[in-house]
């Protein structure tokens, strides 16, 4: 390939196209604008509900494993199976 003609990018007519998607991209960083929620009552009522959350969630998780072990893995399985079942 050295020195071949190298293929159009596109035809005559779109080159118009080109040149406007064509763009130099800069590398230098842009800064930010600080966000709101950085601190207040809004930032503090976002952390409230983001644990809440997770704390349920570790519950739901572990009564999901006590209710495993407890009952053992056929008839978890055997629950999971009948409610996927039950949707189709």
């Amino acid at each position: 390939m050295i020195g071949a003609r190298r293929p159009a990018l596109a035809r005559q007519r779109d080159f118009a196209y080109l040149n406007v998607m064509a763009q130099q991209v800069t590398s230098q960083p842009e800064i930010l604008p600080q966000s709101r929620s950085s601190g207040g009552i809004g930032s503090a009522i976002a952390w409230a509900i983001t644990w809440t959350m997770a704390g349920l969630g570790s519950i739901l998780l572990l009564g999901a494993l006590a209710l495993w072990f407890h009952y053992g893995t056929a008839v978890f399985f055997e629950m999971v199976a009948s409610g996927v079942s039950a949707c189709f």
